[in-house]
């Protein structure tokens, strides 16, 4: 989890800690969850409410697809 300091953000989605997801460098390590297809714009719309904790970057899914995740900044995969 990370603590959430943007008061918009907070006031958004109305919690002051968030999960975040962190590189570990072991590919039998999963993140559970759903894939979206989304626009242009509601990529940009995301990206502009993500706080500086959170970087985008492509990541394989376990069925061979990559999609766009937001993760952990400080300690995101190496490019």
């Amino acid at each position: 989890m990370v603590a959430i300091g943007d008061p918009e953000v907070v006031r958004t989605s109305g919690k002051t800690h968030h999960p975040i997801v962190a590189f570990t460098g072991r590919r039998e390590d999963r993140v559970p969850g759903a894939l979206f297809e989304i626009t242009d714009a509601e990529l940009a719309h995301a990206d502009a409410y993500e706080v500086a904790a959170y970087v985008r970057v492509k990541a394989p899914l376990a069925s061979g697809l990559e999609a766009w995740v937001y993760v952990d900044a400080p300690g995101k995969p190496p490019a």
